[in-house]
């Protein structure tokens, strides 16, 4: 097992296991599959400003986390909204944990103050992960995304780094 910062090359393998999201979960509000250019094209904004890891076993991607931009003015730059998927098939592993553990030691040390994570609810395994880091919930918006024929809500957890 191997944490290490993501490259463009696993576009593909980030596609496989983001896209089971986008298609079977409510987890992602976006409706349709992503492509591989596309995937590179993420990939590519986030680390001009943000770390992007991946846990890799024996050449396979089993799950990635990234920060990303939480709003664009200027005043919201010590800021960050992280991300964290795992391959289907492969929670309750650690895999999560262990990237969300690397993904906040690197952003405390690139020397960002907030961290916020948005979740669909309900998703108690979201939920616990954020809250076993120091997350506390801090909004609760009903009924924000449509996906699958149903009203779904997000809630923001957040943490302080310093």
């Amino acid at each position: 097992m191997t944490i290490r910062r993501v490259r463009l090359e696993d576009a593909p393998k980030i596609c496989s296991i983001y896209n089971h999201y986008v298609t079977h979960s409510v987890c992602t509000f976006e409706e349709e599959p992503v492509s591989v250019s596309e995937m590179e094209k993420r990939i590519r904004e986030v680390l001009s400003s943000y770390p992007w890891l991946v846990w890799e076993d024996a050449g396979e991607i089993l799950g990635y986390t990234y920060s990303s931009r939480w709003k664009s003015r200027s005043a919201y730059r010590y800021s960050t909204e992280l991300s964290v998927y795992v391959r289907n098939g492969y929670h309750g592993q650690g895999i999560g944990k262990t990237l969300m553990a690397s993904l906040l030691d690197e952003l405390q040390r690139q020397g960002f103050h907030a961290v916020i994570g948005g979740i669909v609810l309900p998703n108690e395994r979201s939920v616990r992960l954020h809250e076993r880091f120091g997350f506390q919930k801090v909004a609760h918006f009903s009924e924000v995304g449509f996906k699958f024929g149903k009203w779904l809500d997000v809630g923001y957890w957040q943490r302080i780094l310093s």
